[in-house]
C-alpha cells in the first residue's frame, strides 16, 4: 500500500514544464490524437494483493459484504447509453466495447476473487463490511488525512472507485493477511532491528558509483587528494543520476536498510573519512562521511506498539504474496471465455475457478462498471467522425489506412536493411510494447488520423513558416544560467546580489541557495541552450539581446521572475536552407495539419448534440458552431441547469512519450536533443559546439 502512496503527489520542475515553439505546436498533434482516442484510462488489471469477490453497491468507500460471482447477471437491456445527434449508442454496444477492451484484464480479477473467496470458505473465514471499513479508517488515519480525502485520493491519483478499492484491494489485503496469520508475527530480533533502523544512528553522506571497480579506484585517489571535490566529482561521474544530480548526496544512511556490508563500511567512518571501495550488486561504490547522526532520545518500549504494527504490515504483505501464489498453484482454472470450442461448449460462463463458475454476463458487468465512461466515450467519437465523414460523402478506405500506418512507421524510423518501411517491425513495437491491441491501434488512432485528415485538407505552410523554423533549429543558441523565483521581492534581492559579481559561479551558488525550481537549483542555475521562436518570445528577446557575461534584468514569465547570465552563443550549424527545406516543409505541414484537425474536432464535439445518459450529460449544439448567433460552447448537468463544458480526455502515458519523438531521419534527433525539454525536430550539428 506504501507504493500506491508514493505516487499520491511529486512535482515537475518549472523549466522541465516550458514548451518552445516547435514543442508547441507538437502539442496540438497530442490533443487531435487525444480527441481521436479518448483512449482507455486504464490498461489492464489493477496490482493488488489479490482481488476479492465482488459487492454489492458502495458509496464513499463503504461496502456491503462481497458476494460470488458464479451466479450469471442478467443480460444487459438494450436501453440507450448516449445519443450523438441522432445516433443511438446502445448498452448491448457499450458491454461488447467494454468486454472487448478490458474483459480479459477483469476476468483475470474475478478469478483471482474467486480463488481467495473459495479458499477463505475452506477455512472459515469471513470479512465483513465492518473489517473493510475498519481497515480503510486505520489506513487513512495511518498517512494522517481524513477517511473521506484518502478515498478521494485514491480515486483521483490511481483511477480506482471507491468500490474497487473496497472490493479489489482492501477485501483481498485482509482475507489473505487472515490466511498467512501464522507467518506475520515479529520476533524480538525484527523488532531491534526496526527500532534501530527508525530511531538508531545514521550518517549523512555522499557517494559516488561507478560501473567497475578500477574506475571507482581512480575516483577515489582524486576524492582523497582534494576531498572538497567529492561533490563535483559525484556530479561529473557518478553512475547514479539522482544522487549525481544532488552533488552525491544522498539520504542519511541507517542501519539494517540494505546491504550489510555497505553499511558496516558507512558506520565505520569518522566525520570527513571517505571509505574504501565497496562493491554492492555490480556497483562500486565510494562515500564520504559528511556527519554522523545521533540515535534519537527514545526507548525501545515506547515505541514498541507501533513497531509491531509496521512489521506485522510489512510481514504480511510478504506472507500475503505467498499465500497467494500456492492458492494459485492448488486451483484449477479453466478459461473458457478465450477458447471458442469451450465458449460454443458452455454459453454463458467466462471461466470456471475449481468447476466453480464465472459467467460472462458479471465478467461484463464489471468491465462497463469500471470501464464505461472512457469507452463511450471514445464510441461517442467515433460516431462524430462518422457523422461528418457521410455529410461530406467521404469514406475512409484500407488503401488509406495502410499508407496511414506506413506513414507512422516511417516517420518512427522502422525501416528494412533494404530501406523500405518495416510495417511489421511497427505493428511489434505498438501491440507489443505499448500493448495496444491492432483492432484498437486502427479504430481508435488510425482511422480517425485518415478521416480528419480528409475532413480538413491541405494546410498552407508559408516562407515565413520555413525561416522561422531553419532558424529555430539551426541558428545559434544561447548558453545562459538563470535564477528562477517566485516573487518579484526575493527577485529584486537576488538580482542585486548577482550584479555585484555577475560570473557563471555566483549566478549557480544563487541558483542552489534562491531558486525554486528544483532542477535549475540542483544544476546551478544551468539550462539547455535557448533558441529563437521556441516558444518564450519574452525569455528568448532577453537573452538575445545580452552579451557574453552580461546579466539581465529581472524577467518576468507567467509567475515566476528570472534572472538570466549569458554566458556565450553556440555556433549557427553550417547547413544550406536547400538542404533541409523538405524536411523542414514535411514537419510544420504535419503539426499545421494536426492543429486544424484538432480544431476541426473541437467544432464536431461543439456543434453536436450529445446525451451521455451514463456520465448524466446532455450537450446542446453552440449557436456559435451551428452557424448562428455566437455563444459560447456549453453542456447542462441532466439533474440541474448548470452549465459546463466537455472535458478533454488526456493523451495517455503509453502513447504520449512516441508523440513527442521526432520523425526519424538523418539529421533528426530524440526529444529533448534540440535544445530545450520536450522540443523535437531536426538537430543541428551546432547544438554541442563551443560557446563562443
Amino acid at each position: 500500500m506504501s507504493e500506491s502512496c508514493q505516487g499520491l503527489g511529486g512535482r515537475i520542475g518549472w523549466l522541465l514544464k516550458r514548451r518552445p515553439g516547435p514543442g508547441r505546436e507538437f502539442l496540438a498533434a497530442l490533443v487531435v490524437i487525444a480527441v481521436c482516442l479518448v483512449w482507455r484510462a486504464v490498461s489492464g488489471s489493477m496490482e493488488a494483493d489479490a482481488k476479492p469477490p465482488q459487492a454489492a453497491g458502495a458509496t464513499s468507500g463503504r461496502v456491503a459484504a462481497p458476494t460470488g460471482t458464479g451466479a450469471a447477471s442478467a443480460a444487459p437491456a438494450d436501453r440507450v447509453m448516449a445519443m450523438v445527434n441522432t445516433a443511438e449508442i446502445t448498452e448491448p454496444q457499450l458491454a461488447a466495447e467494454c468486454l472487448s477492451r478490458h474483459g480479459n484484464a477483469v476476468l483475470e480479477a474475478l478469478v483471482n476473487r474467486e480463488i481467495i473467496s473459495q479458499a477463505c470458505g475452506r477455512k472459515g473465514i469471513t470479512i465483513t463490511p465492518q473489517d473493510v471499513d475498519a481497515e480503510i479508517d486505520a489506513m487513512a488515519k495511518r498517512f494522517s488525512v481524513p477517511r473521506d480525502k484518502w478515498i478521494s485520493l485514491i480515486e483521483q491519483e490511481r483511477g480506482i472507485s471507491p468500490r474497487q478499492y473496497s472490493e479489489d484491494i482492501v477485501w483481498p489485503m485482509l482475507a489473505l493477511r487472515r490466511l498467512a496469520h501464522a507467518g506475520i508475527e515479529p520476533t524480538a530480533e525484527e523488532v531491534q532491528q526496526s527500532f534501530e533502523n527508525q530511531f538508531g544512528e545514521a550518517v549523512k553522506a555522499r557517494i559516488i558509483v561507478a560501473r567497475s571497480r578500477k574506475e571507482a579506484e581512480e575516483l577515489r585517489i582524486k576524492a582523497l587528494t582534494a576531498p572538497d571535490d567529492f561533490g563535483a566529482l559525484a556530479r561529473q561521474h557518478s553512475v547514479d543520476v539522482g544522487s549525481a544530480s544532488a552533488n552525491g548526496w544522498v539520504q542519511p544512511i541507517r542501519r539494517h536498510s540494505g546491504d550489510a556490508g555497505f553499511e558496516a563500511a558507512v558506520f565505520s567512518l569518522r566525520l570527513g573519512d571517505i571509505s574504501p571501495v565497496v562493491q554492492v550488486a555490480d556497483q562500486f561504490i565510494i562515500v564520504k562521511c559528511e556527519d554522523r547522526l545521533p540515535a534519537a532520545d527514545t526507548k525501545l518500549d515506547d515505541v514498541r506498539p507501533r513497531l509491531l504494527e509496521d512489521l506485522r504490515e510489512r510481514k504480511s504483505r510478504t506472507a500475503s504474496g505467498e499465500v497467494f501464489r500456492g492458492l494459485q498453484d492448488e486451483s484449477t482454472v479453466e478459461n473458457v471465455m478465450n477458447d471458442a470450442t469451450k465458449s460454443a461448449a458452455s454459453p454463458g460462463v467466462a471461466a470456471r475457478v475449481n468447476a466453480q463458475p464465472i459467467a460472462i454476463a458479471a465478467v461484463q458487468a464489471t468491465c462497463v462498471e469500471r470501464h464505461g465512461s472512457d469507452v463511450l466515450e471514445i464510441l461517442i467519437t467515433r460516431q462524430l467522425i462518422e457523422q461528418a465523414l457521410a455529410r461530406e460523402k467521404r469514406t475512409v478506405t484500407k488503401v488509406e489506412i495502410d499508407a496511414e500506418i506506413s506513414r507512422a512507421a516511417e516517420s518512427m524510423g522502422f525501416r528494412k536493411p533494404d530501406g523500405s518501411v518495416d510495417v511489421a517491425a511497427w505493428f511489434d513495437r505498438v501491440t507489443r510494447e505499448q500493448k495496444i491491441p491492432m483492432r484498437h491501434y486502427i479504430e481508435d488512432i488510425v482511422q480517425p488520423t485518415v478521416a480528419l485528415k480528409q475532413l480538413v485538407g491541405k494546410v498552407p505552410v508559408t516562407q515565413e513558416d520555413l525561416d522561422k523554423a531553419f532558424e529555430a533549429t539551426f541558428g545559434p543558441r544561447a548558453k545562459c544560467r538563470i535564477v528562477v523565483m517566485d516573487s518579484q521581492r526575493r527577485a529584486q534581492e537576488v538580482w542585486q546580489l548577482a550584479r555585484q559579481n555577475p560570473t557563471p559561479e555566483r549566478i549557480g551558488d544563487l541558483a542552489e541557495q534562491y531558486s525554486v525550481d528544483p532542477t535549475s537549483r540542483t544544476l546551478r542555475g544551468e539550462v539547455p541552450p535557448i533558441q529563437r521562436h521556441g516558444g518564450q518570445p519574452a525569455l528568448e528577446r532577453q537573452a538575445f539581446s545580452l552579451k557574453p557575461g552580461e546579466l539581465s534584468g529581472i524577467v518576468q514569465i507567467a509567475d515566476r521572475f528570472m534572472v538570466v547570465l549569458c554566458e556565450g552563443y553556440t555556433d549557427a550549424a553550417q547547413v544550406k536552407f536547400a538542404e533541409v527545406r523538405d524536411e523542414l516543409y514535411d514537419d510544420i505541414h504535419e503539426k499545421k495539419q494536426r492543429i486544424e484537425m484538432s480544431r476541426y474536432f473541437s467544432h464536431l464535439r461543439e456543434s453536436a448534440a450529445i446525451d451521455n445518459f451514463l456520465a448524466g450529460t446532455s450537450q446542446s449544439p453552440t449557436q456559435s458552431s451551428a452557424g448562428g448567433p455566437g455563444q459560447s460552447p456549453g453542456a447542462r448537468s441532466m439533474s440541474g441547469p448548470d452549465a459546463m463544458l466537455p472535458t478533454a480526455t488526456p493523451l495517455p502515458a503509453s502513447l504520449e512519450a512516441e508523440a513527442n519523438q521526432s520523425r526519424a531521419g538523418s539529421r533528426k534527433g530524440s526529444p529533448g536533443q534540440s535544445g530545450l525539454p520536450g522540443q523535437s525536430g531536426v538537430r543541428p550539428a551546432s547544438l554541442d559546439a563551443p560557446v563562443q
